[in-house]
């Protein structure tokens, strides 16, 4: 089976989690700092500040910006269900803006959705592929409205020679399959200093310092362990995205000119770091992309829909009344049309070759 991810861990992260068991130092240490640090030279924001996941980077964020009931919040309808979790739990409405053929938010509708209650955009790098900050920002400029990045996916994407997540408050992911892993983990960017320092807050139960409280807070802590997994893997960051991206224009040239095959391009002036190769299958193909998701399992290619419909088109978001009735007719198409190939750094060439092989044993 050539799996769609594989988690790369050499001896350097052997190296440190053992460093750190020894030392007795297992939850928010040097090895959190040296991490935060690394980050926030990647991204080129002032400040990173390492949570326990995503998911709690994009609520910490949305928390420091002072996000909560009575206000909305714009983002995408082709997503994790993590963004659409977060806004939800600090209280706040979800407002979503369809998307375009880069699978993210389409810029030219954001100024059409944003009124008087909406208080932050939430656009997502999908699979990696930075969305149209430039024009997110114009959309938003001289409004007050706050930037919230879900970069998840993303770290290391550039639009415009501008790192995702230094365009307002960057939310990453380290998850296992992610481009860069601790495990479980995620990390918040910005150059809003009093927005950092909430995070540090929310993160910490609320506390600036021991038993100093200050807000209701969560217990958002990155471990040392998580850290040290994260010190080491961005050693190599560098080497893994050229790798992806190396493998991502292998597949689209072996993939081209495939009746019914869409597979992923790279918007001018943007890096896309591929953390998932997501082509389109048309009605114009010969199967379904259904049918060749099974075709390809069947033959060992693993493949995986991210994601099968728009996020809020499940019947416990449905009976929110805060979701409403969105109208993404885009999200809608594209949701039934997506399917994600490997793409990661441990491929090799007889392995890119085999799955282009079966996709056009498939299609053409």
């Amino acid at each position: 089976m050539i799996p769609i991810s594989q988690p790369l861990i050499g001896e350097m992260e052997e190296k440190l989690v053992l460093e750190v068991l020894r030392s007795g130092h297992l939850v928010q240490g040097p090895m959190v700092e040296e991490f935060e640090e690394s980050i926030r030279e990647i991204v080129g924001t002032r400040n990173a500040v390492a949570v326990n996941n995503g998911t709690s980077a994009l609520i910490a964020s949305l928390l420091a910006h002072g996000i909560g009931a009575g206000d909305e919040v714009i983002t995408s309808p082709f997503t994790f269900v993590a963004t659409l979790n977060a806004i939800l739990l600090v209280g706040a409405t979800p407002r979503f803006v369809d998307i375009g053929d880069d699978f993210n938010m389409d810029p030219g509708l954001l100024g059409d959705a944003i009124g008087p209650a909406t208080q932050a955009v939430l656009p997502v790098h999908l699979y990696g592929c930075p969305a149209d900050m430039q024009g997110i920002e114009a959309a938003v400029r001289g409004t007050g409205i706050v930037l919230v990045e879900d970069a998840a996916q993303a770290l290391g994407a550039v639009d415009v020679d501008r790192p995702a997540g230094s365009f307002g408050t960057g939310c990453f992911s380290f998850y296992a399959t992610k481009n860069i892993t601790t495990g479980e983990g995620g990390a918040v960017t910005t150059d809003d200093d009093q927005a950092a320092a909430a995070v540090r807050i929310i993160r910490n139960q609320g506390q600036r310092a021991q038993y100093e409280y200050e807000r209701p807070g969560f217990n958002f802590r990155m471990t040392e362990l998580q850290a040290a997994l994260g010190v080491a893997q961005l050693t190599r960051l560098h080497d893994v995205l050229e790798a992806r991206r190396a493998n991502a224009h292998a597949l689209a040239e072996g993939l081209a000119g495939i009746e019914g095959l869409i597979p992923p391009s790279e918007p001018p002036g943007r890096r896309h770091v591929f953390h998932q190769f997501t082509v389109r299958v048309t009605r114009d193909a010969r199967m379904t992309r259904d049918a060749l998701l099974e075709f390809l399992r069947a033959r060992d290619v693993g493949c995986a829909v991210y994601y099968p419909r728009p996020v809020f088109d499940y019947d416990c978001f449905r009976r929110d009344p805060r979701v409403g009735e969105p109208r993404t007719p885009v999200a809608d198409r594209l949701s039934g049309e997506v399917l994600s190939l490997p793409v990661h750094p441990q491929l090799r060439e007889v392995d890119l070759e085999r799955i282009v092989e079966t996709v056009r044993a498939a299609l053409a």
